[in-house]
């Protein structure tokens, strides 16, 4: 915007308005600011909320493609980060989606020096795989788990600042204990389409994880064994035989979400023996199918872990079930519901 005269008005606006306009923009077009004018080349600098997303569809990649699909956002993220070393302004939230492969290194590098030089608040890391769940065979899962290894490896100070993880198609052995360890500040994590081989057992322990979602993996179990903070569970579609996730040290958990198309071969699961020792508040069951795996059992079983429970969302009942067979929920929660 310039005036009659050719003056800049635009550049004249204080920092906060500038800020404001630039906060608008996406994060691509927000980093092309800097070279407008050494007035400008600062604002990018001052974003307190940075989300930087991979535009390319899974869809559209080939086999070959290897390094193009982060290209530009490995371009953006340096830019964006580059231009805030030892920046006083505080990163509210720091969110990243890309594609797992050698260049996501650059982008955990750049991470990692802005984490080191500046308070980031929230960090995410969204880390997809170049095939769905649908396209990717066992051995390319097997790849993407070392690459993601390596990934870890390279830029253990990035995750060690992340706080919210969401990994996907991938089949580590050995490497989800180092994932806990490393990622000190981690808060939510999702894993979808994961595993650790066959016969596999999955243990969970971390001292600030409050959400767990995990959908679609191979574990035979899923053992929460030590959580002292988590309140919200969410499990979807499992392959065990066996009651899928069992319950250690979990004092918080409040809202557990069970999702599942009922197999011949999956156990029909007693709410009292998969509960265990917690006390939620808030069930969520989604059947997804005819097949009912829940066994009603009586008030006296179910009272222990349904005392405190306040909301129950029951969804994709088979109609042969009707209202008779969700009295028992209704029993088992007594007065309390």
């Amino acid at each position: 915007m310039q005036g009659d005269e050719g003056e800049d008005r635009l550049s004249k606006l204080p920092d906060d308005v500038l800020l404001s306009i630039v906060e608008r923009l996406d994060i691509a077009d927000a980093a092309r600011t800097r070279i407008l004018s050494r007035r400008w080349r600062q604002i990018p600098a001052m974003l307190s909320k940075v989300v930087i997303e991979c535009r390319h569809r899974r869809s559209k990649l080939h086999r070959h493609d290897v390094g193009w699909p982060n290209s530009n956002l490995v371009e953006a993220t340096r830019s964006i980060l580059g231009s805030r070393t030892a920046n006083l302004y505080t990163i509210d939230l720091l969110r990243l989606q890309f594609y797992l492969g050698d260049d996501s290194i650059l982008i955990g590098k750049a991470v990692s020096n802005t984490m080191a030089t500046q308070k980031v608040c929230l960090a995410e890391f969204t880390v997809m795989t170049k095939k769905d769940r649908t396209r990717c065979t066992h051995e390319e899962k097997l790849a993407y788990g070392r690459q993601l290894r390596s990934f870890i490896y390279a830029c253990p100070n990035a995750f060690s600042g992340l706080t919210r993880l969401k990994l996907e198609n991938l089949i580590s052995e050995t490497d989800f204990p180092k994932i806990f360890s490393t990622c000190t500040r981690l808060e939510f994590l999702r894993l979808h389409g994961c595993g650790m081989g066959m016969f596999s057992l999955l243990e969970v322990e971390h001292p600030l994880l409050s959400e767990l979602e995990i959908a679609d993996c191979s574990f035979e179990e899923v053992y929460l064994k030590w959580l002292p903070k988590i309140t919200l569970l969410t499990f979807s579609d499992w392959i065990s035989q066996h009651d899928p996730v069992t319950f250690g040290y979990v004092p918080l958990l409040q809202s557990m979400s069970i999702n599942n198309t009922g197999l011949r071969h999956h156990k029909m699961l007693k709410l009292s023996e998969l509960l265990g020792n917690t006390t939620i508040s808030d069930l969520h069951l989604n059947f997804q199918s005819e097949k009912i795996w829940v066994e009603p059992e009586g008030p006296k079983e179910l009272y222990q872990v349904f005392h405190k429970l306040r909301i129950v969302d029951l969804v994709n009942i088979s109609e042969d079930c009707e209202l008779n067979w969700t009295i028992f929920i209704l029993q088992g929660a007594g007065p309390f519901m």
